[in-house]
C-alpha cells in the first residue's frame, strides 16, 4: 500500500493553521514532532503476510523514514504467535498465514528503542468474492474510454464496506523498431593511423520491440452498499481514455477487493479525505489523525496508522483496443514525435552529419531504423524504436494473448 506516504500525515502533526495566501509559499517544517506510521493488513489468503512500520516524514523529505530493527509480530486469542522480519522497507512474516473466520488478532511492534506498540484486536471480515469484471466503452466528463468495472454480490448482506487495489499491465509495440541496430566501434589507432569510429549495423539479438508495463494503483478507491436494500457492488474501479496508450494494444487489471469493518472503512475514507489539497489548505484543520494503534507506555502519544483483517478476493480480465474500438486509429504512442532524422555519414559540413549521427548512436538517444548501406542512415528517438529504454521486455508469467 502507498496510502500513508501522502504527505497529509505531516499537516496533521504541525500545530500551524493555514488560513489564506496570496502569494506561493515555500512550506518548510518548523515544529516537527515525530509519530509512528503503521500500514498493515492481514487477510485469508495463505501467504507471508506483511507490515509496513515508519517514522513520519518532514515536507522537505522525500519520503517516509522506514523504521529498522523492530520487534514486529502478530497475536491471535487462540494463543499462536506470528513473527515477522525485517526485510528492504516492509516486515515480512517468517512463515506463511492466513487469517481465520471467529479469530481475533492483534499487532505488536517493540522498537528497537524499547518503545511498545499495539492494535486493537481484529476478526476477520465476510468473505465476499469478486463475481466478475466488466469493460465497457462509456463517455465520464466527457472523455470517451474503457470502464473497468467490478461486481459481486453478498446474499447475507453483511460485506457493506469495500476497499480496492489493482495492478494493470499492458503490451507495448514499439511502432518504428528496426531488425537491425547501429553502434559505434572504436578501431585502436597504430604508430601510423590515428584511432578511428566506424559505424557497425548488425542483426538485433535482444527483443526491443515488444514490452511489458504494469503500474500499481496509488488512489484510496472505496465502496459503501450500507445505504442499499441489498449488498450488491457494481463498482467503477479504473477509467482509461481511448487515447491513452497503454490500451493500444493488449491490457489486463487485475483487482483486489477487500472487505473491511466500519472502523477501517471510516479510517480510509478520512485519510482520502485529506488526502486532497482542499483538505490540506482548509482553515479548519481537524487536528491529529488517530487509527486502531497506541502506545503501551504512553496512552497519549500519537500514533498514525490502522490493522486490519480483511477477507480479498481478485480477479483479472484481459482485451484488446481492436475489441472494444474496432473501426479506430491506435491512440498516441508513448511519445508523439517519431519522425525519422536523416543523417550522411561523411565528415565535413552539410550535408555531411557524420559527427552529430556518431553522437546520437554513442549516447542512445537515437536508434536505427533504416540505412542505404553505405552512408545514409535515418533514426528516430530511442523510445519509439526501442521500447525497452522505458519498459521491460520481460513476458509477465500471467500473460495470455
Amino acid at each position: 500500500m502507498k496510502y500513508f506516504k501522502i504527505k497529509i500525515s505531516v499537516f496533521l502533526l504541525l500545530s500551524l493553521a493555514i488560513t489564506s495566501c496570496t502569494e506561493q509559499y515555500a512550506f518548510k517544517t518548523t515544529d516537527f514532532e515525530s509519530a509512528l506510521v503503521v500500514e498493515g493488513t492481514i487477510t485469508n489468503e495463505l501467504k507471508n503476510q506483511t507490515i509496513k512500520v515508519s517514522q513520519v516524514y518532514q515536507l522537505e523529505e522525500t519520503g517516509p523514514r522506514f523504521e529498522k530493527g523492530a520487534n514486529v509480530f502478530i497475536t491471535d486469542d487462540k494463543g499462536n504467535e506470528y513473527q515477522f522480519k525485517e526485510n528492504d522497507s516492509l516486515y515480512v512474516s517468517l512463515t506463511p498465514f492466513k487469517a481465520m473466520p471467529g479469530t481475533k488478532y492483534k499487532l505488536n511492534i517493540k522498537t528497537r528503542e524499547g518503545k511498545n506498540y499495539t492494535s486493537d484486536e481484529q476478526l476477520l471480515t465476510t468473505e465476499t468474492k469478486i463475481d466478475n469484471m466488466t469493460a465497457t466503452v462509456e463517455t465520464v466528463d466527457g472523455q470517451r474510454g474503457v470502464q473497468i468495472n467490478v461486481n459481486s454480490y453478498d446474499p447475507a448482506n453483511t460485506s457493506k464496506y469495500y476497499r480496492y487495489e489493482y495492478t494493470e499491465t499492458y503490451k507495448i509495440i514499439a511502432p518504428m523498431w528496426y531488425y537491425q541496430e547501429a553502434n559505434i566501434n572504436v578501431i585502436p589507432g597504430t604508430p601510423t593511423t590515428p584511432e578511428r569510429e566506424v559505424i557497425v549495423v548488425t542483426n538485433r539479438v535482444k527483443e526491443v520491440k515488444t514490452c511489458y508495463s504494469s503500474k500499481t494503483s496509488d488512489a484510496i478507491l472505496l465502496n459503501n452498499t450500507s445505504t442499499s436494500s441489498e449488498d450488491r457492488v457494481h463498482y467503477p474501479v479504473r477509467f482509461i481514455s481511448d487515447q491513452n496508450y497503454i490500451i493500444s494494444h493488449r491490457y489486463t487489471i487485475m483487482v483486489k477487493q477487500y472487505v473491511q469493518n466500519l472502523a477501517a472503512y471510516t479510517f480510509y475514507k478520512t485519510l482520502r479525505e485529506l488526502s486532497t489539497s482542499e483538505s490540506i489548505l482548509s482553515p479548519k484543520q481537524p487536528g491529529f489523525f488517530y487509527g486502531n494503534m497506541k502506545s503501551v507506555e504512553n496512552p497519549n502519544e500519537k500514533v498514525i496508522g490502522f490493522f486490519e483483517v480483511s477477507a480479498v478476493s481478485s480477479d483479472r480480465i484481459y482485451f484488446n483496443y481492436k475489441d472494444l474500438f474496432p473501426n479506430d486509429n491506435l491512440p498516441p504512442y508513448y511519445i508523439e514525435d517519431c519522425d525519422l532524422k536523416e543523417y550522411i555519414d561523411c565528415p565535413g559540413d552539410l550535408p555531411c552529419t557524420g559527427q552529430i549521427l556518431r553522437s546520437s548512436l554513442r549516447s542512445k538517444g537515437r536508434t536505427l531504423f533504416s540505412w542505404d548501406h553505405e552512408s545514409k542512415y535515418f533514426l528516430v528517438k530511442a523510445p519509439c524504436g526501442d521500447c525497452t529504454t522505458f519498459s521491460s521486455n520481460l513476458v509477465p508469467t500471467f500473460w495470455i494473448e
